[in-house]
């Protein structure tokens, strides 16, 4: 019997859609009205969706593990998320919080804090994009040490602004004829164990850094992902989150760890941070913080988060009270429906079905990832080098059967998996057997 009863569709989205077109038909208007600068994945076109299930303009049916990119950890429209804003909806839409400031906001900023994994006084503040709290988190550590340097990882991404870009460790194609970036950011090495990535290589090359690039004394902060997101869900290893937590401490740096795309429930953990026995001095959120609205976030130790001036954070949209409800309800149902412990048990599902496929599909060469933050990767076993068209093989098998998979990694070559946690298990299953079948098809070539 399921342990888990998924959310049901209210009769109103069970109601067909009004007309808008043919897939084909919006496909020739979204050329026409798109810039080719937006890259899009699939030429369906959305028209409803209910937990883990989404449905097209002509009524094809998908099993949704792409979930928004890690946006819908609660599924689409949970029913206590739409009841949330729903009844902010009847009380008001818009003040601006640095204007006119509301309840809800310093009560969201009081249960994020109290989760986040770090001891002591925090502050909170709220943004609109995953990539603003990046942003955010880099100037309070630049106005709390007063030094400018920064210090990234290969294969990270942070975001598509230009600060964004320029701590992203990824060129195509997010960097790509957009430069020059912002000044004093520098790139180290991220380990990576399946290909010759130490971490005494990456600690190495910081040592090497401070001598021929930048002083230590000029870092304000390391900033970096406990699961590499794009860059091919890489976990950062004990070791190298520990040898980072002392570098900053003896050379007054502060450490960032940007949990936009690991937080809330994705690894088994509320936050990712949580897998390791040292603490960050900041983290950033997004994505599944309020279940598909946009919100994001910064959470820090007290002293560090005041250093700014008044004025210096903030934004319009920040902390809209819609978003604000919606991540309130978010909070209650990662508690109620055991979401975090969830997360391990279909993580293990997904894992022990890939790991048994690896016997039959020689191009898989590595499962890994904590709780629900699975990643395959595949390499050409003749060659050695990373197959990204096996992942796309892979994909358009998975999609003709009604299966969404994401790709990611510098290479191209792994296949992400972010399934709703909220995910029925009935429709988690017939996914499974969706993936074990893409794989035997695209091994074929």
């Amino acid at each position: 019997m399921s342990d888990h009863t998924p959310h049901a569709m209210t009769d109103e989205a069970a109601l067909e859609v009004a007309p808008v077109g043919t897939n084909q038909s919006l496909l020739a208007r979204r050329a026409a009205a798109l810039p080719r600068g937006v890259g899009i994945m699939c030429d369906f076109h959305a028209a409803r969706a209910n937990n883990a299930e989404l449905w097209d303009v002509e009524g094809n049916r998908y099993i949704d593990f792409a979930a928004g990119i890690a946006v819908l950890n609660t599924g689409h429209r949970h029913p206590r998320i739409i009841e949330a804003i729903s009844r902010q909806l009847d009380r008001f839409t818009h003040t601006s919080f640095q204007v006119i400031p509301y309840a809800s906001y310093i009560e969201l900023a009081e249960k994020v804090a109290a989760r986040t994994p770090i001891k002591g006084d925090k502050k909170t503040a709220f943004f609109t994009t995953g990539v603003e709290a990046v942003e955010n988190a880099i100037k309070i550590a630049r106005a709390s040490t007063g030094r400018p340097g920064v210090i990234a990882f290969t294969g990270a991404f942070h975001g598509r602004t230009m600060m964004g870009m320029g701590l992203t460790g990824k060129v195509v194609p997010y960097k790509v004829g957009f430069g020059p970036f912002p000044g004093e950011i520098y790139h180290a090495p991220f380990p990576n164990a399946l290909h010759g990535v130490t971490t005494e290589d990456s600690l190495a090359a910081i040592t090497a850094m401070f001598k021929s690039d930048i002083d230590p004394a000029r870092v304000a902060a390391f900033i970096f992902e406990p699961v590499q997101g794009e860059g091919g869900f890489n976990p950062a290893p004990a070791d190298f989150v520990r040898a980072l937590r002392k570098l900053a401490d003896e050379h007054g740096i502060l450490l960032i760890a940007d949990e936009v795309q690991t937080g809330f429930a994705r690894t088994g953990k509320f936050f990712a941070m949580e897998h390791y026995d040292v603490e960050a001095d900041i983290i950033t959120m997004a994505k599944s913080l309020a279940g598909g609205m946009p919100l994001s976030g910064v959470v820090g130790k007290a002293k560090v988060m005041d250093a700014p001036a008044p004025g210096g954070l903030g934004g319009t949209y920040a902390g809209n009270p819609l978003a604000v409800a919606s991540a309130l309800a978010v909070l209650d149902i990662i508690d109620d429906e055991k979401l975090v412990e969830r997360a391990v048990r279909l993580g293990d599902q997904l894992k022990a079905r890939l790991t048994a496929a690896q016997g039959k599909v020689k191009a898989l060469a590595d499962v890994r990832g904590p709780g629900a933050m699975i990643a395959a990767e595949f390499i050409d076993p003749t060659s050695g080098k990373p197959d990204a068209a096996f992942v796309t093989r892979v994909q358009k098998e998975a999609l003709s059967r009604g299966l969404l998979l994401l790709s990611c990694g510098v290479y191209g070559n792994v296949v992400r998996f972010l399934f709703p946690l909220t995910t029925p298990d009935a429709v988690f299953a017939e996914a499974l057997d969706i993936l074990d079948v893409a794989l035997t098809e695209a091994a074929k070539g």
